[in-house]
């Protein structure tokens, strides 16, 4: 099923070419009108794009149906069969909270979740607290962040974006009648944090460019215009969140970017009090806490611990000068996250590129681990949502094992399976082999490939491959159950996980040593673990379709460039790939946050320069790329449609090939792509229909 030959004549994008100095260094776009200059109302009124901009939009659709049609059975195919493994009408187990559990269903048919509760000690009966279903009527798009129940269970607070722009609408809904309550507080982040009598939540606003600048408190029953600021963030270099503790006992404003952090305080039961400062911010340094009753417990890398140590502080005196150290820093073993539960404390790290869970008990300061025995596993730490417990819950799964949910008692190491995801199509696990496989980077490193194929697929290089890579801000790719990729891995694909530089996978250095400077380390990384599966005869390099989204799409774009000749296809989702031109526009949402990851082309000539060596879309050239697919979203406040969209306009300009490079634009969803359920699944469907077509399938 290759790409016809007769495909008609694809967009092309009008030049009007834009030049840039900085450094001393001219570059020209030619592409730069498609970044509509009204971007920021845009997001809130799609409606209003450049009508020129949205006929080019528009015509790169019709082109990639086009190009597509020939598979719409096959993606009927592919939608059927992974809806056929997703059990419609599931349920979460409840977490146990005060009087109830709450949990999240799904209905038959359903696209959104429906948050739940039971009786603690009761029949069972779900009381359904929200319907989202129900809250999505009528919208193309919605996305509900989920539902916060104030801690009196009276009422709970909830978001949602209608858009795909992350500016969510908070609302109150009151669990006896069922009903909103007037309060609409809009432009938030998603989430807020209750004040222990529930009358009253934190929450971070964004602002005009898309920024959680400012924390404000809300009364209920009065207007949002009429919210007390809290806090504000000057610096547009740094995120902001509020957050509680199990305990409902402080307030915690987390100011933080990819590398330095700073945290203030509040006490609950004194909302108006003013916000006290932890430890000052300090380049390079981060730390994040817990309440812990009479202590705090702090992650941090203080002191050059690079894979973290966790210290106490007295509640009364958190400053650094009074932190003592509780886990000590081991070199080569990062702890990820931390807990604080009245007789334990608990923290996730990752050993040896595998994760962990360890426990202590607080009084007699006794260790011990949760281990697993399979080569390639992920674990997931779900907690719990109270602060007295012994119990706490944590999930299970492999390539080949579906997850697994656990409540595990933490002073009697009792584990008791809740739940194991149900296939309901039907899943063998004898039927699969996951590996873990190590390529060699060209300065020697061991980069750790992931492998999932079926037990009867030919290894002597015949078989199609599915590579997928992100390798930025730290984010390690777990070897979790992908019930979606079975449909490539049935049809005689290895689907394989490169684990490169830029993420945490074999420690703090593995995410140093992928970004700024080093940034070249992800995308060599990446092409070593294709000559490997080639060398190791799992597939050949013209079966090769490359996957990645966000800044796992510049890694794409990078590739691309790199090495063509290596890859069959390449499916970039939402690509991070004019890296330049959008690390040189502070008005951008993410940019001066960004800038401790990829470097501040702006004030520093080293970084422009070393920027402009792999951005993507600054380097394409006359070089004969493989068939790209290119996934945009028109809202996408992350990754802004015009950068795919000036990337696929530039390679159909230089490629020397005659392999199709198509755009297909979601023109009612952001950087997640659609919001239900079933509708992401058609998605997928189209992303493997297109590899099946390079592999010929």
């Amino acid at each position: 099923m290759p790409f016809s030959k007769s495909l008609p004549t694809p967009p092309l994008a009008p030049k009007k070419p834009v030049t840039d100095t900085r450094h001393g260094m001219t570059r020209t776009d030619d592409y730069a009108w498609l970044r509509a200059d009204n971007w920021q109302a845009m997001f809130k009124d799609p409606s209003i794009l450049d009508p020129e901009i949205r006929k080019h939009l528009e015509a790169e659709n019709t082109y990639q149906e086009a190009a597509m049609a020939d598979t719409e059975e096959l993606r009927k195919t592919l939608f059927g069969e992974m809806k056929g493994r997703i059990k419609e009408d599931d349920s979460s187990v409840p977490m146990k909270d005060g009087p109830y559990a709450y949990g999240t269903l799904y209905v038959t048919g359903g696209e959104q979740a429906h948050y739940f509760r039971t009786r603690r000690e009761g029949d069972g009966l779900k009381e359904v607290l929200l319907n989202g279903d129900r809250e999505a009527e009528g919208k193309d798009y919605c996305r509900i962040s989920g539902i916060d129940h104030a801690p009196r269970h009276d009422k709970g607070l909830w978001g949602y974006d209608d858009k795909g722009s992350e500016y969510f609408t908070l609302k109150i809904r009151d669990f006896t009648s069922g009903k909103d309550l007037d309060d609409v507080v809009e432009n938030t982040g998603g989430g807020g944090v209750w004040t222990p009598g529930g009358q009253s939540f934190f929450y971070s606003m964004l602002d005009e460019n898309h920024r959680p600048s400012k924390i404000f408190h809300h009364v209920l029953g009065t207007p949002q215009s009429e919210d007390r600021l809290v806090f504000e963030e000057e610096d547009p270099g740094f995120f902001m969140g509020v957050g509680g503790s199990l305990l409902d006992d402080y307030i915690f404003i987390d100011i933080h970017d990819h590398e330095t952090s700073e945290n203030w305080i509040i006490p609950a039961k004194t909302p108006g009090a003013e916000p006290q400062l932890v430890a000052a911010r300090e380049t390079g340094i981060e730390y994040e806490l817990v309440s812990g009753g009479d202590v705090f417990y702090i992650l941090t890398n203080d002191g050059g611990a690079k894979d973290f140590k966790i210290m106490q502080a007295p509640v009364e005196s958190p400053g650094k000068e009074n932190w003592t150290e509780v886990v000590p820093h081991r070199p080569g073993t990062l702890i990820l996250s931390h807990g604080a539960f009245a007789g334990h404390l608990v923290w996730m790290e990752r050993h040896e590129g595998l994760p962990r869970i360890q426990i202590r008990d607080r009084e007699t300061g006794e260790d011990h681990a949760i281990d697993f025995d399979e080569e390639a596993y992920s674990l997931g730490l779900g907690g719990a949502l109270e602060y007295d417990t012994h119990w706490i819950r944590f999930s299970y799964s492999s390539m080949t094992t579906p997850t697994q949910l656990y409540d595990y008692n933490m002073r009697t190491r009792e584990r008791v399976l809740l739940k194991t995801q149900e296939v309901p199509s039907g899943h063998t696990i004898a039927d699969y082999e996951t590996r873990r496989v190590f390529a060699t980077a060209p300065d020697g490193e061991k980069v750790p490939v992931s492998l999932l194929y079926r037990k009867n697929t030919r290894l002597d290089g015949s078989a199609p491959c599915l590579l997928y890579g992100y390798g930025a801000y730290g984010i390690s790719i777990p070897a979790s159950f992908s019930t979606n990729a079975l449909s490539l891995v049935d049809r005689g694909f290895v689907y394989a996980i490169a684990h490169v530089r830029g993420g945490k996978d074999k420690g703090f250095a593995w995410y140093e040593n992928g970004k700024m400077a080093h940034k070249n380390n992800t995308f060599t990384d990446f092409i070593a673990a294709a000559d490997h599966l080639v060398t190791e005869n799992f597939t050949a390099y013209d079966r090769i379709v490359a996957e990645g989204g966000s800044a796992g799409g510049m890694l794409m774009g990078a590739i691309a460039n790199m090495a063509p000749e290596k890859f069959g296809g390449v499916i970039a989702a939402v690509p991070f790939v004019d890296v330049l031109n959008t690390m040189l526009d502070d008005t951008l949402p993410l940019t001066p946050p960004e800038w401790p990851e990829w470097g501040n082309p702006i004030d520093s000539k080293e970084d422009y320069r070393n920027i402009a060596s792999y951005s993507p879309y600054d380097n394409v050239g006359a070089k004969a790329y493989p068939p790209i697919l290119v996934l945009s979203g028109l809202t996408d406040p992350r990754v802004t449609y015009w950068e795919p969209t000036k990337w696929v306009a530039k390679l159909r300009e230089h490629s020397t090939s005659a392999s199709p490079i198509l755009l297909k634009t979601n023109m009612g969803a952001g950087h997640g792509g659609a919001s239900g359920r079933f509708q992401r699944l058609e998605e997928i469907a189209y992303e493997y229909a297109f590899a099946l077509k390079v592999a010929d399938i």
